[in-house]
């Protein structure tokens, strides 16, 4: 996606009829665009934006899209997220929300439209001019975490026979992006029947720099670093970070469809990792602003691992109620099940988390399973005799006897080996099988851990207390 900039204006001049300071609805009072460009210039917050454009009505709303112009609208709708900007365009006429839609780069078109409702993106398509909606349309197709679903397709680029002259014309006729990015693509000239084909790549800085009479092709590079439309958009993400590269070309059997640029990676990591970290709290990502999403929505995205969750933490009642003989004997016991349980689930949360971080920045693949196990255990060994040690010294402080002291020390270490053992291995072939692992962690892991650890501790129990050995 494109960050918009925001409108620079000169100092507002005493008598220009103008508040000292505006807030939105000001400008709606005052309404005149001087009035919307200097709020956009002394507003430049877009969380400050979002917030003032949600306290108007809608009355107000269509007032105010209509002292914007292409300028204005692209500064503003550029700056909001996709639903806040959405929200301004659901309550406009199609053709008018059109205009505004068509202010904007050809991604952040696409990103807006998919936060509306599927007749009211017809509805705003429609109304587009037929070139533009079919670039527009051409995005929407394609899945909404691919690659291509975040490109630019608006790519600059010259032919392989033009001379260093003729090129530098190319790129000013096109766009000022090149500057930008400092890429300039190489391509063969599109037909009616296959668009572009991708030869290469020449930098903006060597092009200038180039003697005016030399070919493009005699300053090119033939290695490009490409990603297919269809990749994982994560994955694309990763590829443009690990490469280093300025923009990462989108390329289908050789034609270039568009251009992933380090913005669109921003966008995309912060998504990427707002998921994950919603997802290690056992719920479903919400789709829109946290404080745009109504308490339905909240049931709706927690109530189904709420529920899995429930249910499977029913089975250490069940353990309980198996080792209930071992309880009414040796009541201290149930003193440190709390204690137990809750340090199986932190020993494997830790490790989830961090593991499904490095599989995220493609650190850590199945392949390294053996690697991550060495680690892991051996880590967990240490923390599983630290652990031992502070266990038998609270045991020993409670006065519950040295047999139940060693059985508290012994199945701490026990359960902290487990639980790094389930941590390590469980995200990675849930990642083999195609499943988030990120689903695992956190309450997952938790509650795993849970009815397990006390099967190991009341086993251990059965071992060491005399009292429970017959």
């Amino acid at each position: 996606m494109t960050r918009h900039t925001t409108t620079v204006l000169p100092p507002r001049r005493a008598g220009d009829g103008l508040p000292a300071h505006l807030d939105l609805h000001d400008v709606v009072a005052v309404g005149t665009r001087a009035a919307v460009a200097a709020w956009l210039q002394h507003t430049p917050d877009a969380r400050t934006r979002a917030d003032e454009l949600a306290e108007l009505s809608d009355r107000q709303v269509r007032s105010l899209v209509g002292l914007l112009d292409p300028a204005t609208a692209a500064d503003l709708l550029g700056s909001l997220d996709p639903h806040a900007a959405a929200e301004v365009v659901q309550v406009v006429e199609p053709a008018v929300a059109a205009g505004l839609v068509d202010s904007l780069d050809a991604d952040e078109a696409a990103e807006l439209l998919r936060s509306l409702p599927d007749a009211d993106r017809a509805a705003v398509l429609a109304a587009m001019r037929v070139t533009r909606s079919a670039v527009v349309r051409g995005l929407l197709a394609w899945p909404e975490d691919s690659a291509a679903a975040r490109m630019n397709p608006d790519v600059v680029s010259v032919r392989p026979g033009m001379s260093v002259r003729e090129a530098v014309a190319a790129v000013r006729e096109q766009t000022e992006s090149a500057a930008e990015s400092g890429e300039v693509y190489v391509t063969t000239t599109p037909t009616d029947d296959a668009g572009p084909v991708l030869l290469g790549v020449v930098s903006f800085r060597d092009l200038v720099l180039a003697g005016s009479d030399r070919q493009v092709a005699s300053l090119m590079r033939e290695d490009v670093v490409t990603v297919e439309p269809t990749a994982d958009q994560e994955a694309a993400a990763r590829l443009l970070h690990r490469h280093r590269l300025t923009a990462l070309p989108v390329v289908a059997d050789g034609q270039l469809l568009g251009v992933l640029t380090p913005d669109d990676v921003a966008d995309i990591v912060e998504e990427e990792a707002t998921e994950d970290a919603v997802r290690q709290g056992g719920a479903q990502p919400l789709d829109v602003p946290y404080l745009r999403a109504s308490p339905w929505l909240l049931w709706r995205k927690r109530i189904v691992w709420m529920l899995v969750l429930f249910i499977a933490e029913m089975y250490t009642g069940t353990v309980l109620r198996a080792f209930e003989e071992e309880l009414d004997t040796v009541i201290a016991l149930a003193f440190f099940v709390p204690l137990l349980i809750g340090t199986g689930g932190n020993a494997g949360t830790q490790i989830t988390t961090t593991l499904i971080r490095a599989m995220a920045v493609g650190q850590v693949r199945l392949r390294d399973v053996g690697k991550v196990l060495r680690k892991e255990l051996t880590t967990g060994a240490l923390i599983a005799v630290t652990i031992a040690t502070v266990g038998w010294l609270r045991a020993w402080t409670l006065g519950v006897g040295p047999e139940v002291a060693l059985t508290v020390a012994v199945a701490a270490a026990a359960i902290v080996l487990w639980s790094s053992l389930v941590a390590s291995v469980l995200p990675l072939v849930l990642r083999r099988i195609g499943i988030d692992p990120a689903v695992v962690s956190g309450p997952m892991i938790t509650t795993l851990v849970d009815g397990t650890g006390l099967i190991i501790y009341f086993e251990v129990a059965r071992l060491l207390i005399s009292s429970l050995g017959a």
